[in-house]
């Protein structure tokens, strides 16, 4: 370990003030090491509070591997990145590189962040939490799981553990808190055409965490929050998420069991209400009366019921 490393672990232990020759001492070097490792952490985001006497370490939200980690599975890789034009574009070219998975790569902000459809993500620095999961599963596309609805019930059940807050599902990947949308989920997966596996899965989310709500663009801040719009968190982004990814595969470790899908049932604000879709070039309304087994949505129109699958369709209006 480095000395800021070390002097990091050490003042993160107890809320004592530590002189610097206290430091020094624990640590066998030189005062004038202690001063640069405290301005390389804060320069990191870490937050200290300078005092006569010397330092003490304040609650700090900076992401780090060694905090997401436990409890997770203990081949899994984690990357962490400043920046990054997208964890989704990270994912692909980890997994041309010829990385080890599971993976998961994370970044501080993305800036090109998108979601299905191309749409693209408000990812300020600092904030949010965006991430892609990386996975090979060498299954048929059959065999999988749906990915999509264990994330979004992982994500559920690790805000309501965590932040105290229920949080609903808009089919078929957007989390939603209080009327408004918090979170994004996109997966995609590569396959092999001549053995008919996939060979790739990315499970990509972006999460609002600390976003006031005047920050958001004019046209968001109708329908987009985050979980602590008055950016006072009660948990750190780390926490977070490693609650998200240890309920996601306790939940794929438990399969065939689809308990997950009848959760995500309850928790969709979408069933039961009229909604409005374009599918194929032509408009439809109807009233959204169930999701199969397979994740789909069974929508009753005029015409017949119509099931939607994901990737065809945006709803349009819920009412």
């Amino acid at each position: 370990m480095s000395t800021k490393e070390k002097l990091l672990a050490l003042v993160k232990a107890s809320p004592e003030i530590y002189s610097g020759e206290k430091l020094a001492q624990a640590l066998e070097v030189s005062r004038t090491a202690v001063w640069k490792a405290i301005r390389e952490l804060e320069k990191a985001g870490y937050r200290f509070e300078h005092t006569p006497s010397g330092y003490r370490y304040l609650p700090s939200d900076v992401l780090a591997a060694n905090e997401i980690a436990p409890g997770l599975p203990a081949d899994l890789a984690i990357e962490i990145k400043p920046s990054s034009e997208s964890t989704m574009k990270d994912a692909k070219l980890a997994f041309a590189a010829g990385e080890s998975t599971p993976r998961l790569l994370i970044a501080e902000t993305q800036n090109a962040g998108h979601g299905r459809f191309g749409r693209s993500f408000f990812s300020p620095k600092g904030q949010g939490i965006y991430m892609t999961l990386l996975l090979a599963p060498n299954k048929t596309f059959g065999e999988l799981p749906q990915y999509t609805l264990l994330a979004a019930v992982a994500v559920c059940r690790a805000i309501e553990a965590l932040a105290g807050e229920y949080c609903e599902i808009k089919w078929v990947n957007d989390i939603y808190l209080k009327g408004k949308k918090i979170v994004g989920i996109l997966s995609e997966a590569t396959s092999n055409f001549e053995s008919g596996t996939i060979t790739s899965v990315s499970i990509g989310m972006g999460i609002n965490f600390a976003i006031p709500q005047a920050s958001f663009p004019a046209e968001l801040q109708v329908k987009a929050t985050s979980l602590f719009p008055d950016f006072e968190p009660k948990i750190t982004r780390n926490q977070l998420i490693q609650k998200i990814w240890e309920e996601f595969f306790a939940l794929e470790a438990a399969l065939p069991d689809m308990g997950y899908l009848e959760e995500y049932r309850k928790r969709s604000f979408v069933l039961g209400k009229q909604v409005s879709f374009t599918l194929q070039k032509q408009h439809y309304q109807g009233i959204a009366q169930a999701i199969t087994d397979e994740g789909q949505l069974v929508v009753a129109t005029e015409s017949g019921p119509i099931t939607l699958h994901s990737g065809e369709i945006s709803l349009e209006r819920i009412e």
